[in-house]
């Protein structure tokens, strides 16, 4: 691993970019991202084909607010055709870990120059987790975006080995949108908590009570998919379908709250408050001086993946939601969780570095973790994922588990 030293952070160099990503939000931040990086840099932006590809809408709302406009969606040969020719510095990877590591590992692997790899997180990374630093420990650079996770993610990299330099950088998101003014309450799903039907259903009657409550609010489901189309994270529950067989039961009015998809920041741009169980998005409703509450009635934890929240002073219950009672974050807590002083950000000038290491013949790639017969057929199964259509894979799947249960023994 190639260490950046401090007389290579001063001058950021001209850069080509390639940036490859495979889900919705992974899309939104590497859009992002480079919308934030120096005006004399090359981007080009790219989608990998996966089961979990975004749909057209989908991509529109991830490139919002950027510079980029229609996403070109590609197979593993169609993308390693478009890096020979765009023969770019770095490959930025803005895809979920098995991708990340059989992209840099086989599909990118070999090019000629030998680009940079970096890769991150699109949202917060509280705690670190070893499985994120496992599968991209092949990048040079890893990203993320506060003090606390780069700590954290640091003492995690210095325990495991392997892997690149750590950056910080502010999460793109959070420059898109003006300050917030209206009537909207945003309700922002995460398709993996809560996890219990009861649960989300619990936060729709919440929602429905604060709209019959308060008829001058517009009370708005923020949807991160669609029921038809895919996302990061499968969604067992989907909000929008579970209303709907609310209201077929007589348990709701069906016309009480909306759902909606579309760019965060431009509902948020209409809004006077927020509510979330667990989703960067709240970190937006903050930079737009949106007031919020984190919900606590499953559990502040890990696995909730609002722990970072903890001392915030936005949490609270659906009663409170139901009150529409929404906090502003305590000042301090912001300064040690995302909203640091741009001046601490160090991604942009490290990323030159490696560059400058690579162009002279002195870097040392990243040392990947998973390279070896042990994790060899994982790494086939995410290689799968990429070079087979996602239709023909799932006819694999519903072949195989037939194939199964034939054979299952009585």
């Amino acid at each position: 691993m190639t260490r950046v030293t401090p007389d290579r952070l001063l001058f950021p160099a001209p850069l080509r970019v390639l940036a490859v990503a495979d889900s919705d939000s992974y899309l939104k931040w590497a859009a992002g991202l480079l919308a934030g990086a120096p005006q004399g840099w090359t981007t080009e932006l790219a989608v990998v084909r996966t089961p979990i590809t975004p749909s057209p809408g989908q991509i529109a709302a991830a490139v919002s607010g950027t510079r980029f406009g229609a996403t070109e969606v590609l197979g593993a040969r169609g993308l390693r055709k478009a890096a020979e020719r765009f023969r770019p510095d770095v490959i930025l990877l803005s895809c979920t870990g098995p991708v990340v590591d059989a992209l840099a590992a086989e599909v990118l692997a070999g090019l000629k120059p030998r680009p940079v790899f970096m890769s991150g997180l699109p949202g917060i990374s509280v705690p670190a987790t070893e499985k994120a630093w496992l599968f991209r420990s092949a990048c040079d650079l890893f990203i993320l975006h506060s003090g606390r996770e780069v700590g954290e993610f640091g003492e995690l990299a210095r325990e495991l080995g392997g892997g690149g330099e750590i950056a910080l950088a502010r999460l793109p998101y959070l420059d898109l949108g003006g300050r917030g003014s209206g009537n909207r309450v945003i309700f922002a799903t995460q398709a993996k908590v809560p996890a219990r039907r009861e649960d989300r259903e619990n936060i729709l009657l919440a929602l429905e009570s604060l709209a019959d409550a308060r008829p001058d609010l517009d009370v708005v489901v923020k949807l991160r998919a669609r029921d038809d189309e895919r996302q990061t994270h499968n969604e067992r529950h989907h909000y929008e379908r579970l209303w709907t067989t609310m209201a077929a039961d007589g348990r709701v009015r069906a016309g009480a709250i909306r759902f909606e998809a579309g760019p965060m920041h431009e509902h948020l741009a209409q809004a006077g408050g927020f509510v979330t169980v667990s989703s960067t998005a709240a970190l937006e409703a903050i930079a737009q001086h949106v007031p919020l509450l984190i919900l606590s009635d499953f559990g502040v934890s890990a696995e909730m993946i609002n722990l970072v929240f903890d001392g915030s002073g936005t949490l609270g219950t659906l009663d409170d939601l139901a009150k529409a009672d929404f906090r502003t974050p305590l000042p301090e807590w912001c300064q040690a969780n995302y909203f640091h002083d741009a001046t601490a950000s160090d991604w942009i000038p490290r990323l030159s570095a490696l560059v400058t290491a690579a162009r002279e013949g002195t870097l040392t790639p990243a040392r990947s973790l998973l390279d070896g017969p042990a994790h060899a057929s994982a790494r086939r199964r995410a290689r799968l994922r990429i070079e087979i259509p996602p239709r023909v894979l799932r006819y694999g799947y519903r072949t195989k588990r037939r194939i199964r249960r034939y054979l299952k023994p009585f």
